[in-house]
């Protein structure tokens, strides 16, 4: 939460805790992308990928962020060469490992990405979940609570280091800084990949959009009982919850021919031909308020590219028709 010894930068509101800016970064009414994840042995690969969906119209890509891993690119580091060599696709962590990337440093990555791109990126966050993993970097372990926390302090970290004004003091639990000057340019987006209920109230509080955990979907039960706790943080600090966006990671084949089931026996959604996906998106949209959707491979990976093409160039228009 938000310290009586803050000093706010202009443009910003504290409100219970909220840091809302006044000049967010926005993308569309209808955000259509893809998940990756950026391995050294498929850069090469994943550069192409992000190049063909700049060049077919999706609107974002996202990277997973285990620093823990040592076969991964880094996630900042690949988004910012990736930004570099696209011209309208925004990138994002989905979602930033952040325990592992102190909350003023990342304020002064992503304002600084945010600025090179003309505004293409999306700060995606995270509590933490692998500690095991986290801990072995040498950073210390949170419990549950304090790391919701923390994760809740450096969103608003960022919000005050963006958007200029006069130096930031800001002494929380977790996180302080001492008469810092902000960055000049908006906070980027920040959505967040909330599980627990004192996650999602923090969304409520403080985040533009919510990435359902575990690839969970409109019909899931996991969105049916967690949206409504976002929406009532939301409503608790005087915040619109409409404007808090759900956005989807969809894994899921897509088939040449209609599938007899779009879903399986537990009710996940598993793919169908385009007309199918197609159908079912533009219901999600219009009965369940998604705003977003990034497309993963059947296993939750990176797609490979005739179904990233497939998605870009027949399934999205057909939405965006649909929808408009």
């Amino acid at each position: 939460m938000v310290s009586e010894d803050a000093v706010v930068s202009d443009g910003a509101v504290v409100s219970d805790g909220a840091v809302v800016s006044d000049d967010t970064v926005a993308l569309g009414d209808v955000v259509f992308g893809f998940g990756a994840h950026s391995g050294f042995d498929t850069g090469p690969e994943l550069l192409t990928l992000a190049r063909q969906a700049d060049r077919d119209g999706l609107d974002l890509f996202s990277l997973s962020d285990h620093p823990y891993l040592g076969e991964r690119l880094d996630a900042y580091a690949s988004i910012g060469f990736i930004l570099g060599r696209t011209h309208r696709l925004a990138g994002f962590a989905n979602v930033t490992n952040l325990p592992t990337r102190p909350a003023a440093l990342l304020a002064r990555t992503v304002t600084a990405l945010s600025a090179l791109s003309d505004g293409r990126l999306v700060l995606g966050v995270g509590a933490g979940g692998r500690w095991d993993r986290i801990a072995d970097l040498g950073v210390p372990r949170l419990s549950p609570a304090d790391a919701v926390v923390a994760f809740e302090e450096a969103i608003v970290l960022v919000r005050l280091l963006s958007g200029g004004g006069p130096p930031v003091t800001y002494h929380g639990r977790h996180y302080r800084v001492d008469q810092i000057t902000p960055a000049p340019v908006p906070p980027p987006p920040v959505w967040t990949g909330s599980v627990g209920p004192r996650s999602l109230a923090v969304t409520g509080r403080v985040a533009d959009g919510w990435i359902p955990g575990h690839a969970a979907d409109w019909l899931s039960d996991r969105y049916r009982t967690s949206r409504p706790v976002i929406d009532e943080a939301a409503a608790a600090v005087g915040r619109d919850p409409g404007q808090i966006r759900t956005v989807f990671n969809l894994p899921g084949r897509i088939t040449d021919r209609p599938l007899p089931s779009t879903r399986d026996r537990d009710g996940r959604w598993i793919g169908g031909s385009v007309g199918q996906w197609a159908d079912e998106l533009t219901v999600a949209v219009r009965e369940h308020d998604a705003a977003g959707f990034l497309l993963f491979s059947p296993g939750g990976g990176t797609p490979d590219p005739t179904s990233l093409k497939n998605w870009a160039t027949e399934i999205v228009p057909r939405v965006r028709a649909a929808i408009a």
